[in-house]
């Protein structure tokens, strides 16, 4: 796999729209999280802060864990266009003429994918750090709550194994990023509300996305409710149903991949 990885190090290393989504990703994380943290609403003649409480120890794991679900997107359309940049210029066949085998090829992807989620999760702990620290934290309590960055990274791998899955399944950037994004950001929610309306076993929070989504809800909302009834949600339900998913991704893209003409 080091071999494989490095080979798709040396693919990307030079190509821009690499660099300029990776640096969307690490820029505007922190960013947001530092004006929502500073932001302040204006009571009277006095300004106070009510969401930096969100950015202490142990909360800031699961605001940072929801805002990073969002900026995810940034590697995962990183994730199809490498992908569907191989088909598009048919490097995925010189590998082969090279000596790799298509599975080869294909764990050099999925090598991609859990790299990708590895180091996005440790950027997002070490920024959770440095801001729960800024906001008077005590690091006693960094490791308090500290299984919702492991969440994070089951979201990140559930997100971008899905991205490269849309990649071998559609083969063409900008119709894969498509439909991706409308996936993910409109038909699933669609989705979502038609069968927990229809049914009362809340089976629309277990779809692709979503189920990696229910790790990490927007802390003030579940703050609130937990302030009105107190409960406890177990997540262990939504850590399964991630794992089936990314496994039906590998085992799906791979059987297609395997069986197509190339």
């Amino acid at each position: 796999m080091r071999s494989l990885l490095a080979i798709e190090w040396l693919k990307i290393k030079r190509y821009r729209t690499f660099w300029i989504l990776t640096a969307f990703f690490i820029v505007l994380l922190p960013l947001w999280n530092y004006e929502i943290s500073n932001g302040m609403i204006n009571m009277g003649n006095a300004s106070i802060n009510i969401l930096n409480q969100a950015y202490t120890f142990p909360e800031v794991w699961g605001n940072m864990g929801f805002w990073g679900s969002i900026f995810i997107l940034f590697p995962s359309i990183l994730i199809i266009i490498l992908t569907t940049n191989e088909f598009g210029y048919r490097t995925h066949r010189q590998n082969v003429i090279d000596g790799w085998s298509r599975l080869q090829f294909y764990h050099a992807k999925v090598g991609m994918v859990i790299l990708l989620s590895l180091l996005s999760t440790l950027f997002l702990f070490l920024v959770g750090i440095v801001f729960g620290l800024m906001n008077g934290g005590s690091a006693s309590d960094i490791f308090e709550k500290f299984e919702q960055v492991a969440y994070f990274f089951l979201l990140c791998v559930d997100y971008l194994g899905f991205a490269l899955f849309i990649g071998i399944w559609i083969k063409r950037s900008g119709l894969a990023i498509g439909l991706f994004l409308l996936y993910c950001l409109i038909l699933e929610n669609i989705l979502k509300g038609i069968i927990n309306w229809k049914l009362d076993l809340k089976l629309g929070n277990y779809l692709p996305l979503q189920s990696s989504d229910e790790l990490l809800p927007f802390p003030l909302i579940q703050m609130a409710k937990k302030m009105m009834a107190p409960q406890t949600v177990e997540m262990w339900p939504y850590v399964i149903v991630t794992i089936v998913w990314c496994l039906i991704y590998y085992f799906a893209g791979r059987s297609m991949l395997l069986r197509s003409d190339w």
